[in-house]
């Protein structure tokens, strides 16, 4: 009985529907012009993001250029097997996933201290000063910066080399480019001087939009800028953070390749070679298109598994979602 009473009439249910029909159509024309200005940009991802996966079938393919679509010879699954079969497929999984995850971690929870202190900054000129300084280098092109970093760390009349010899902490130049080991701390180090100004940013207006009242009870109620910081900034941004870092999750595996690429060297390939610089090098470097579309697929589905499982969870914990 309490079912039947519960369920929608099939009228009501109709003229539900007919309701929201009319008011989308009611807000569309009043708001035209709007819609209109952004069909250029629905374009251009439609154009660049969603076209492009009809290339998805060159995986299915043993691809050759030139050969018409319906030429192609169809192998089904046979790169997909092949690229899990491959132990060079999991050792670049390895070095993207590291440097994902200091990335996440390092990389992540750094700007979140330095927006809230720079934050705590009273001085105007010296905290725009700062914050102008430390986000400039995120518009330095990565050439530019791995030349910088390669002649800090180099044996031959580099900085660090030369401080570490000052003060004793060794007793001859050591070759940070042609240790493995120090690879995944290096690319950290030089990405988080390049993004974390610039990462900052989203942190430092979030911070702005929070109410000022809210800080001027705490210090009636006695509270220092510690526990304003602890009680009252990064409960307010704790919205923002998580939202980044759902975003942040689902590119675990897609991290790019510039970094690894410039950085990188014949010695510590077995720990610079990462997901997409696997696909560049055999994909197009040795002309096998249909793995190298193989591995991108890869890539995209992880990645939006992913984002999709940090959004389900977040979710349903927290009620903080990107969807």
């Amino acid at each position: 009985m309490e079912a039947a009473k519960k369920k929608p009439h099939p009228l009501l249910d109709a003229k539900n529907k007919k309701l929201k029909t009319r008011s989308f159509w009611k807000t569309f024309f009043s708001q035209k012009v709007l819609y209109m200005m952004s069909l250029p940009f629905v374009l251009w991802v439609f154009v660049f993001n969603y076209l492009p996966v009809w290339g998805w079938t060159m995986a299915f393919q043993n691809f050759r250029p030139g050969r018409a679509f319906f030429d192609q010879e169809w192998v089904g699954l046979k790169h997909f097997i092949t690229l899990f079969s491959d132990e060079r497929f999991y050792l670049t999984l390895r070095n993207t996933l590291a440097m994902s995850l200091l990335s996440l971690t390092i990389g992540f929870v750094v700007p979140i201290i330095f927006a809230v202190l720079l934050n705590e900054v009273r001085h105007r000129l010296f905290k725009r000063t700062v914050q102008t300084v430390t986000y400039l280098p995120h518009f330095v092109s990565w050439v530019v910066v791995a030349g910088i970093v390669t002649k800090m760390l180099s044996t031959d009349g580099g900085v660090v080399n030369d401080l570490l010899l000052h003060f004793a902490i060794i007793d001859k130049p050591f070759q940070f480019m042609a240790h493995g080991s120090w690879f995944w701390g290096i690319v950290t180090a030089a990405d988080l001087w390049k993004e974390v100004g610039w990462n900052a940013i989203i942190f430092l207006a979030a911070i702005a939009g929070l109410d000022s009242q809210l800080y001027e009870a705490a210090k009636v109620d006695g509270a220092g800028r510690l526990r304003q910081i602890w009680h009252l900034t990064l409960p307010g941004i704790r919205p923002t953070i998580l939202v980044v870092l759902i975003l942040n999750i689902g590119h675990l595996v897609s991290i790019g390749f510039e970094k690894q690429m410039l950085l990188g060297n014949s010695l510590v390939v077995d720990y610079s070679e990462v997901l997409e610089l696997y696909a560049l090098n055999y994909g197009i470097g040795l002309g096998q298109f249909s793995y190298g579309t193989a591995l991108g697929i890869f890539n995209s589905v992880v990645s939006i598994f992913l984002l999709f499982l940090a959004n389900g969870i977040f979710k349903r914990y927290s009620n903080q979602s990107v969807m």
